[in-house]
């Protein structure tokens, strides 16, 4: 039977992603566990707070090995929020600090006009047109379908290959992030009701084999 786990470093509503799983009926497991981790076929890292405390508290949990290699292999991984963020190569919130090098980018902070509140808090609509509409994670969704948003930093990738939606803000943003069998989203399916509950479904379909993926 194929494993879920739920990356534990420290920061994060892990209870909640948890009980989100439940409710679809998949009992993924919460680990802070290296070799747990490593073994996982499908690996979920939420995150809430600052970069530059996840960044350290992967390093000290000696979990940077895991996720980085559970990647490379290949298999299915879901990034929430700051674990979206975390995919990058830099971060420049309060400061300049290394992320994991997964997608070529940068994380950087709203600069909105004054009428527009940081952090962007409350619910928003994906923007996904037919080029970005091949994103797993978004089968059976209504291409402008609401989520749930609380942060104040964005995702800008180099390669727009990454992008299968964006969300306005005073501007157009990046929310979700998918190639391959890596996917992530910057909003959080745990808080995001229906939808949220058919995003994570939608996770759990992303076949394990090269073979049976359909982009």
């Amino acid at each position: 039977m194929a494993s879920t786990i739920i990356v534990d470093y420290g920061m994060g509503n892990l209870r909640s992603v948890q009980k989100a799983f439940e409710k679809i009926g998949e009992a993924a497991e919460v680990t802070s566990d290296p070799s747990v981790i490593g073994a996982a076929d499908r690996m979920v890292l939420p995150g809430v707070g600052a970069f530059r405390d996840a960044v350290a508290a992967l390093r000290n949990h000696d979990l940077v090995s895991p996720i980085v290699d559970h990647i490379a292999a290949d298999r299915p991984f879901l990034g929430i929020c700051l674990g979206m963020q975390l995919l990058m190569d830099v971060s420049y919130e309060d400061g300049e600090f290394e992320g994991l090098g997964i997608i070529s980018g940068a994380v950087r902070r709203f600069d909105l006009p004054a009428e527009y509140k940081i952090p962007h808090m409350g619910w928003n609509q994906l923007v996904a047109d037919s080029a970005e509409a091949c994103c797993p994670l978004l089968n059976g969704l209504p291409s402008e379908a609401w989520f749930y948003f609380v942060h104040s930093y964005y995702v800008d990738p180099l390669d727009s290959q990454w992008i299968a939606a964006r969300t306005d803000y005073g501007g157009s943003f990046t929310s979700v992030v998918s190639k391959g069998r890596v996917m992530a989203t910057q909003f959080h399916p745990e808080k995001s009701q229906g939808a949220g509950l058919q995003l994570l479904k939608n996770f759990l379909a992303v076949p394990l084999h090269e073979d049976a993926l359909q982009t």
